[in-house]
């Protein structure tokens, strides 16, 4: 901590910056799929995280940190550049943003940082993201060299975890005991659900053995001192209800720690509301450089040229305890495997209600992560004798075109409200925060989704193409038996 004081005078003077020796390194660990719940320290005693309950207690605890997107490759895109998916270009999965934007790569680079990114990549374009990339998770002699490469530079490490990813294959499966887990209330309770928990869980036993391994190798290096550490866990995992491919809070929900010795008091908590697009803004304010001054290189529908994110710092040393009225998501199913019809969703939350917007409720949402193979099966199939199942299942492929939730009183949004009078101010003033945030971001709804695969690879919208050539001889043959 020798520079700890001479940064804390910088900023209580106000400074534009801090010299490059007195900035502080980041690392950026990023989960795969693994819903905020799923952590011991968040409550879940039956998962196996040592090393990251051992970092809450060093840590302070983001209670609500939200990712905008739901999918990994648009949430990616929002941590790293501070811009919602749809004005940078990167809103539906294997995706990319418009050439000419930047993300936090590129900003610590030109402001003397060296960056890198270890392990799962995906974002695009390649000269947005101008990190060094060190390939696996595991093995960190390339890692240790990256930290210590020239202790007179500061550095940034993205370290991306592969881990809790399906298919779940990996991790000490020894821990688990299917039969002997208590399966979450929001997953239906069956044999086939209970191996695929024991599995889940144990890759995300296998991240926290990363987590561990990395902050051993941080003290090491003898960087601990002077490195910001921030732990996300993403978007939900891809259980039914678990909260990948939703706009429910085991979606969007991003379980958060962050650790900076004497600048963050540990063991604390914090419940402002912020999101994933606040990051960048967040590091940049904390190395010295003023967020407001930077052109992000992507202009929003209305010209403006800076972040959609807002500095959290103050947050972090304990000077405010609120950041955001609310926060927003969006998922779009075109171009997700398995797609058939449209389904976009958009959603507004503030500390309390959220409001969504399913676009196409006419249509069936149908996507192969939740609606095909397993659990998914073993639920129709148990659902054929149990009607409250059946019901839970059906609403996995269909739902209204509005929902609201009081998630003080219904923390897993299962009473939907938006046809109450009760709550028709509430939702009132949800929706017109939620159109005026589309607004800003050039999102037209149904018609920003049928266009989605055009912010994909080219390999992408050929099978698109391909897709809706089908779609139209299917038509077609359907028509003429008609007839």
């Amino acid at each position: 901590m020798k520079h700890s004081l001479k940064f804390l005078a910088a900023f209580a003077l106000g400074l534009p910056s801090i010299s490059i020796a007195d900035r502080p390194n980041f690392l950026l660990i990023v989960a795969d799929d693994l819903t905020w719940r799923d952590h011991g320290y968040e409550g879940n005693q039956e998962v196996h995280t040592p090393n990251l309950d051992d970092l809450r207690g060093r840590s302070m605890r983001l209670t609500r940190m939200f990712t905008p997107a739901t999918t990994c490759s648009p949430s990616r895109h929002a941590l790293y550049t501070g811009l919602y998916c749809v004005r940078s270009g990167a809103y539906p999965n294997h995706t990319k943003v418009y050439k000419g934007t930047k993300s936090v790569f590129s900003h610590l680079k030109e402001a003397g940082y060296r960056v890198a990114l270890q392990n799962k990549s995906h974002v695009g374009e390649k000269s947005s993201f101008p990190y060094e990339h060190i390939q696996g998770a595991d093995d960190l002699s390339e890692t240790e060299r990256f930290m210590r490469r020239d202790e007179d530079q500061p550095w940034m490490l993205v370290y991306a975890s592969n881990d809790p990813h399906g298919r779940w294959t990996r991790g000490p499966s020894h821990l688990y005991d299917p039969a002997k887990l208590t399966v979450p209330p929001y997953l239906h309770d069956n044999a086939t659900t209970r191996e695929l928990l024991a599995a889940y869980y144990a890759e995300v036993s296998q991240l926290d053995e990363q987590v561990g391994n990395l902050m051993e190798l941080l003290n090491d290096c003898g960087a601990a001192d002077n490195t910001l550490v921030m732990y996300v866990s993403e978007q939900g995992s891809s259980f039914p209800y678990g909260g990948k491919w939703s706009v429910y809070d085991n979606g969007i929900r991003a379980s958060t720690l962050v650790y900076w010795p004497g600048k963050v008091e540990p063991g604390s908590n914090s419940d402002a509301l912020v999101q994933y697009i606040d990051v960048v803004p967040t590091f940049l304010e904390a190395a010295g450089i003023d967020p407001d001054t930077v052109d992000v290189g992507c202009p929003d529908a209305l010209g403006e040229t800076g972040f959609d994110g807002r500095s959290f710092l103050n947050v972090l040393t304990g000077e405010k305890d609120t950041c955001r009225e609310v926060v927003f998501a969006q998922h779009t199913t075109v171009g997700i495997h398995g797609y058939q019809e449209p389904y976009p969703m958009r959603a507004v939350r503030d500390a309390r209600y959220k409001l969504i917007l399913n676009l196409a409720p006419e249509n069936r949402y149908t996507i192969s992560g939740i609606h095909k193979g397993q659990p998914i099966e073993s639920w129709q199939e148990d659902a054929s004798t149990d009607p409250a199942l059946a019901s839970k299942v059906e609403w996995l492929f269909k739902r209204p075109g509005e929902e609201l939730y009081d998630l003080e009183a219904d923390e897993y949004e299962m009473n939907n409200l938006a046809d109450d009078p009760q709550f028709a101010a509430v939702k009132r003033r949800l929706r017109q925060q939620l159109d005026e945030w589309m607004t800003r971001q050039g999102d037209k709804g149904i018609a920003t989704e049928l266009v989605a695969t055009s912010r994909q690879g080219a390999q992408r919208q050929k099978k698109e193409a391909q897709r809706q050539q089908r779609k139209a001889r299917q038509q077609k043959r359907k028509q003429a038996s008609a007839s």
